[in-house]
């Protein structure tokens, strides 16, 4: 077989399995949007932008009303870590320009508690930012009682946004990886701000 009959092989295995696997979204996400729990994903969303801001500026106040300095130093990582997976989400979503899906189907996904039509959808920022959080603070704070908790509500920010139908899996899980990955970089680069902010 010449080369050129292997390239053009490759580029129709391609275009088949890319087929197959946007069908897999759409029907996964077509299945978790009809589940009528739309309440409770509505409250979970919102928890996805409030307890990424809320919880390490609650943390560096009451810290610097102590005089704390490990828990500014902890409150500066979980807030730095969550500032750079808005960041990193926002960049990316304005690269890759993947419409919603209740915009693309409109007969197939119905749309509950919705964004701007133009808002692109991938990745999904309310799960990074949850995914950010949760994975700092377990870092921070390596315990049972801080790591499940926190995994499952990440986890139930990511199904809201499916549920509303305002996000592909797709979009979830690279959300939710770039939650986590901004949250283990984080560690490397507070090293470098600690010097910057306390001289340590």
């Amino acid at each position: 077989m010449n080369r050129q009959r292997i390239i053009l092989l490759f580029v129709m295995l391609w275009c088949v399995i890319g087929l197959s696997a946007q069908n897999a979204d759409v029907n996964m996400l077509k299945t978790i949007n009809g589940w009528h729990v739309h309440g409770l994903s509505r409250t979970l969303s919102v928890s996805g932008v409030v307890l990424p801001i809320g919880v390490p500026t609650a943390m560096g106040i009451y810290a610097l009303i102590k005089k704390d300095r490990p828990l500014l130093k902890d409150a500066i990582y979980i807030g730095t870590s969550v500032i750079e997976a808005v960041g990193l989400t926002y960049a990316v979503k304005h690269v890759a320009g993947r419409e919603r899906p209740f915009v693309k189907y409109p007969n197939k996904i119905h749309p509950y508690g919705a964004p701007a039509i133009d808002s692109p959808s991938f990745p999904s920022n309310h799960t990074a930012t949850a995914f950010s959080l949760a994975t700092s603070l377990s870092i921070t704070y390596p315990r049972w009682y801080v790591i499940a908790p926190s995994a499952v509500w990440a986890c139930g920010v990511g199904f809201a946004r499916m549920n509303q139908g305002v996000h592909y899996p797709t979009d979830v899980l690279a959300g939710a990886a770039v939650g986590v990955g901004c949250a283990f970089a984080n560690v490397y680069i507070n090293r470098w701000l600690n010097r910057v902010l306390f001289g340590e």
